[in-house]
């Protein structure tokens, strides 16, 4: 049985490499190949810029509306059979299943919020200091978003950046990652199928060294979005300033979640789990560390324990029940490994689970690590997988100072029944979100974005929509006599 090869999708046709290099994608449940996709050269990602940047000088002519439309019917193509797109998710990124039903269809919700907004967003009449004039701030799109996709959350990432940019007149180059490209690809299909203009939607897969590179380097990319690590966002900004190109980065999270002595143990640790362990802990916006009131720490990290205990884990295809899946690669599973050897030595203690699974897959256990200090690796550092590091606190203060005591800042939360204690949180953490007796998981009418090294600017919303905006003031001055 020969291994199913995907195409890149450049001005309107699936097309294929002329570097004869390949990219061969693995499922990270058992190891096995699920195929392969081209590895494109910088002169095919020119190609894919040159073609976005021809078809935006027609397509930001096209009515905001009707440029919605085209959204619209992408949403109808993904509800029509969720499926392939679910299991999709399953094999190449590890979701458990409910999960990745979620992310198809929120992202299919997605498209239509998106839009929505062709006849929602709008500009500004200003007040004019001079008499028969008026002043007007548009919203023009900035040409061609280039979209450099993370591999945690693949198949909604392309929603998140491909819609609020198209519905404002931009056209994109995406890029997926190198670990999660195929359902792109494939997705990519839809976007022909739906009739989108050549040019306006544009698939290249390929290293970012050399992809990613060139889209953040060339003049004729109006603005680079990354969802990605915060290394990887400082090498997009660099490149981007030699033509003072825009970007919008969401950078690392390791977020905090302060557990006060008033809470609802039970619900605290619900949330806390279904956050931590979710997407099998890899998520920029999990809660990656949790600072507990010392009078209740001895019975919230029972509770704790107790749950994390009770994760199932293993091959997310095979079991469709299972409540965690692996790691994305082996790259990913041996960092994890190191940073619990390194809390451990660091004198960390180990309360359930602590190292790799047995077997084929990229499994990592559910692990808690108590005994922790503020500057531990593990406090400090974002850990990108199912371990969880617990500190405690003597008042709330104290915690906001350490949860703030981090150089990212995207999602925060606080559990308590105190709207005094909520409110000082809410105020006096940093971070782009604040979560109160909640699951960190954001709204598509929200605004997600972070501060520090989290990120510049933001997704999601009306505010999220404006990102993919420039803005143009034009002063009419008007002559009464010639009515």
């Amino acid at each position: 049985m020969s291994m199913p090869h995907y195409k890149m999708y450049i001005n309107g046709k699936f097309v294929d490499t002329d570097s004869g290099k390949e990219i061969t994608v693995i499922n990270p449940n058992n190891e096995e190949t699920l195929g392969t996709v081209p590895s494109a050269t910088v002169e095919e990602t020119r190609e894919a810029i040159d073609a976005a940047f021809e078809a935006e000088k027609s397509w930001h002519q096209v009515p905001a509306p009707t440029r919605g439309s085209y959204l619209h019917k992408l949403a109808d193509e993904i509800r029509k059979d969720p499926e392939p797109w679910i299991k999709n998710l399953q094999e190449e990124q590890g979701k458990i299943r409910s999960l990745a039903k979620t992310e198809v269809l929120f992202t299919a919700d997605y498209f239509d919020y998106m839009a929505a907004a062709g006849r929602t967003y709008k500009g500004e009449v200003i007040q004019s200091d001079n008499r028969n004039e008026t002043i007007l701030l548009k919203r023009m799109p900035i040409g061609v978003i280039a979209g450099i996709l993370p591999w945690n959350f693949p198949f909604f990432l392309i929603a998140r950046k491909m819609a609020p940019a198209l519905v404002t007149g931009n056209t994109v180059v995406l890029k997926p990652s190198s670990d999660t490209p195929i359902g792109a690809l494939k997705f990519a299909k839809l976007c022909d199928k739906v009739g989108l203009p050549a040019g306006v939607v544009n698939f290249v897969t390929g290293p970012g060294s050399v992809v990613g590179n060139e889209l953040s380097k060339n003049p004729k990319v109006g603005m680079a979005s990354l969802t990605g690590s915060v290394n990887a966002g400082k090498r997009i900004m660099a490149a981007a300033a030699d033509h003072i190109g825009e970007v919008s980065l969401e950078l690392g999270g390791n977020a905090p979640a302060i557990v006060c002595d008033d809470a609802d143990l039970d619900e605290a640790v619900t949330d806390i789990v279904n956050s931590r362990y979710d997407n099998n802990g890899q998520l920029c916006n999990n809660v990656q560390r949790v600072y507990v009131q010392e009078d209740i720490a001895e019975e919230f990290t029972q509770k704790l324990v107790d749950a994390v205990k009770a994760i199932t884990y293993g091959d997310t295809v095979a079991n469709p029940e299972i409540g965690m899946g692996p790691l994305i690669n082996r790259k990913a599973l041996e960092e994890v490994d190191r940073q619990v050897k390194q809390a451990i030595k660091e004198g960390g203690k180990v309360l359930v689970g602590g190292k790799p699974a047995e077997g084929k897959g990229f499994f990592y256990e559910p692990t808690i690590i108590s005994n922790c200090k503020q500057k531990d690796s593990a406090i400090q550092d974002e850990i990108f997988g199912p371990v969880l590091p617990i500190m405690t606190f003597k008042n709330l203060k104290e915690a906001v100072e350490m949860c703030n005591d981090s150089t990212m800042g995207l999602t925060s939360g606080i559990f308590t029944k105190s709207l005094d204690r909520a409110a000082y949180a809410i105020n006096e953490i940093q971070a782009g979100e604040t979560y109160v007796n909640r699951n960190y998981f954001e709204a598509m009418q929200g605004y997600h974005a972070g501060v520090k090294e989290s990120g510049i600017g933001g997704s999601d919303g009306m505010h999220g929509i404006l990102e993919c905006t420039d803005t143009k003031v034009v002063y009419i001055q008007r002559h009464p006599e010639n009515i």
